[in-house]
């Protein structure tokens, strides 16, 4: 079950984080958070890649907390955030609802949510480039074109040893995250056909799982720890 924090911590990353003169990492990973300050809304085609398991989707976001992805591998599968609280629809044969409040919680999760989340990135992780501030191969053989970031983290209280970013030159919007945890488990995602302040509507954002499927509170964390 913690994947799924460790999803929703890069999901915030995505819109919480141009400058014309590039001189270090730190001032091109903000000057791409000035950039994402200006995302009302946001809709993208998402595949997520946690270890040997792949899942394909939509994701949709509007400024400032509202997160929701509609999956279709699983089908019908969906996560939902409302800056308050996260919500996992897992279909047949779980037939189950996770529900968790992060409101106040230390783990960070709704300001993470937020466009100023990318000072607590800035704050808690250090910024390189990979090989260097021009854009390179997003992977081996690949003809698209990214800037490369590596975040390390400051303190061993971070859930991730390093985070990496995927950034189109052009846009500077985030076109791949990629993260590493304590048990060096990867955790990848791709985001493909973005498209930036469509006006998408508040009333996408509501969520009401099925009445038969089971509700399990909490199940990350107590809102007390």
């Amino acid at each position: 079950m913690k994947t799924w924090f460790s999803i929703l911590f890069f999901l915030c990353a995505v819109f919480s984080i141009s400058a014309q003169e590039i001189i270090t990492a730190d001032r091109y990973l903000r000057s791409v958070g000035e950039n994402y300050t200006g995302v009302a809304d946001y809709e993208a085609r998402i595949s997520i890649r946690s270890g040997n398991t792949d899942m394909h989707g939509v994701i949709s976001f509007r400024n400032p907390s509202l997160l929701r992805i509609d999956f279709i591998e699983p089908a019908n599968q969906v996560i939902s955030f409302n800056g308050d609280t996260l919500t996992v629809y897992l279909p047949s044969p779980v037939n189950a609802t996770l529900s968790q409040s992060v409101k106040g919680s230390s783990a960070g999760g709704a300001s993470i949510a937020t466009p100023q989340g990318l000072v607590l990135l800035t704050r808690n992780y250090n910024a390189a480039f990979v090989t260097g501030p021009d854009p390179e191969p997003i992977e081996e053989g690949s003809e698209e074109m990214v800037v490369k970031l590596r975040l390390t983290r400051r303190s061993v209280n971070e859930g991730f040893r390093e985070i990496i970013l995927d950034i189109s030159p052009d846009t500077k919007l985030i076109r791949r995250i990629e993260g590493r945890t304590l048990t060096n488990n990867i955790v990848r995602m791709d985001f493909t056909g973005i498209m930036l302040n469509q006006g998408i509507p508040e009333q996408r954002f509501v969520y009401d799982s099925p009445s038969s499927a089971n509700m399990y509170y909490n199940f990350l964390f107590n809102e007390s720890e």
